[in-house]
């Protein structure tokens, strides 16, 4: 079900893009694509570096509105922490030369323009004037709470720091992790052999019997999982063919993730390659997932990162980094390479959505439409 936003005037419109982008934009600009008069979602990148390619910046910028379907009109709005200038003239709005570019290119497409704005420390004003105003940052409403749409009042990178857990915690999971891949590391071995194992890390190594169900299972209690349950999916992560399966089936269902493993295990036997739909969810494209069980997934994973050894972190940090990117949390997604850099910097599947981020690749399923705001 959409929810319908209206703004009838620029002021109301800076008012409600937050709660289309989910945060307020700080050192971006943000993109609207319109369909007639509604726009459907928020689309923010960084603003440009100094050195950065213009044409190529603003191609990418605009690539991006065009991809989404029935697309013909754009707002662009630009929040910055640099002041305008004031010059003899009159004022200078900061990224002044961004934008022109930018609309020039959509107008070049035939993109209507909605909106221009920029929004500073001093105040906010329109691109589309020749002589422009500022006006009070506080004199832009703050609409009423709307169901279903979270505190929008940080910023992009806000709810991106892991959990903060405890030595004890973290040194419990580090046992368990131990214990669990002795275990299993000599599971040939007969169970008289076995006198010494912890019995918490046998019934963990049960959970492992049936993959799927254990991940399924995660997803009922992704804030409390004891320190083998996540010692237990910390030893699959770190095994890119179970990492890879988990994250398959927590964006799409059970089914998926059990076809999944099967089809990951025929191809470690050579017998088979991996069906083209799955290896296409991790490009971003089919049926747009349940946003709210890639949350909890996403919730999973920050809290395994969060207590894993330091070592052990690459995996959790980078399933987090890819369910951040199907969320449509670019930004957030980033922050999470990079803590994978810092101790592993050639991590295979790290690298590779951080491909896709630079490239601005973004999931098919979020150029779908949602939530609609109408002027």
């Amino acid at each position: 079900m959409n929810t319908v936003l209206r703004a009838t005037d620029s002021a109301e419109f800076l008012g409600l893009v937050p709660a289309l982008a989910g945060f307020t934009p700080r050192q971006s600009i943000v993109l609207l694509p319109f369909r007639h008069s509604r726009a459907h979602g928020a689309m923010r990148i960084d603003l440009p570096h100094d050195d950065a390619e213009l044409d190529d910046y603003v191609d990418t910028a605009i690539g991006l509105v065009s991809r989404v379907s029935g697309t013909d009109a754009v707002a662009v709005v630009v929040y910055t922490d640099e002041p305008p200038q004031h010059t003899p003239d009159g004022i200078v709005l900061p990224s002044s030369v961004v934008v022109d570019e930018l609309l020039g290119l959509a107008a070049d497409l035939g993109l209507r323009i909605v909106d221009a704005l920029c929004v500073t420390p001093e105040g906010w004003a329109s691109f589309l004037h020749d002589e422009p105003v500022l006006r009070a940052v506080d004199e832009i409403p703050q609409p009423a709470p709307i169901p279903g749409v979270a505190d929008v009042s940080g910023d992009q990178d806000s709810g991106s720091a892991l959990p903060v857990v405890d030595l004890a915690e973290k040194e419990r999971v580090g046992r368990a992790l131990l214990d669990i891949s002795d275990m299993l590391a000599h599971e040939h071995l007969a169970p008289s052999d076995h006198t010494r194992t912890n019995p918490q890390a046998i019934a963990a190594s049960v959970l492992l019997d049936d993959l799927p169900l254990f991940f399924e299972d995660l997803l009922d209690s992704p804030e409390n999982l004891p320190p083998f349950a996540t010692a237990a999916l910390l030893w699959c992560m770190e095994r890119p063919r179970y990492r890879d399966v988990a994250l398959l089936q927590w964006a799409t269902d059970l089914p998926t993730g059990e076809r999944a493993l099967s089809a990951q295990l025929a191809y470690a036997e050579g017998a088979t390659t991996v069906p083209d739909d799955l290896g296409a969810v991790f490009l971003g494209r089919g049926p747009r997932p349940d946003v709210d069980r890639l949350k909890v997934a996403l919730t999973i994973a920050r809290n395994v990162a969060a207590r894993a050894p330091r070592a052990s972190r690459p995996a959790p940090l980078t399933a987090a980094a890819w369910l951040s990117w199907a969320l449509g949390r670019s930004s957030h997604a980033a922050h999470y390479l990079r803590l994978v850099g810092e101790i592993d910097p050639g991590y295979s599947l790290a690298c590779l959505i951080g491909s896709m981020i630079n490239a601005a690749m973004l999931p098919e399923w979020s150029l779908h439409r949602g939530d609609a705001l109408e002027r």
